[in-house]
């Protein structure tokens, strides 16, 4: 079996219970006009003891699916907002 797939992402809401929505942004060139582009894409991730907060740079990890949206769930908590 292979390993689980990671990002690495900012929260951007803690208001919902045991669940964080995760702000994943990645930075490449165009393939054809150079320029520099960003996208960025939220997930829902499942924190079960309401560790992260707003802010907090965070690891996740894919994982079953846990409701209809969650299919990824908070690994670590890699810096803490002050």
């Amino acid at each position: 079996m292979g390993e689980r797939k990671t990002r690495e992402g900012v929260v951007v809401s803690d208001k919902m219970t045991k669940t964080r929505v995760v702000l994943i942004e990645r930075v490449y060139r165009h393939p054809r006009y150079e320029r520099v582009v960003r996208r960025a894409r939220r997930f829902k991730a499942h924190d079960e003891t309401n560790a992260s907060k707003t802010g907090d740079r965070v690891l996740i990890e894919e994982t079953r699916p846990i409701s209809k949206d969650k299919r990824w769930r908070i690994r670590e908590i890699l810096a803490r907002v002050s």
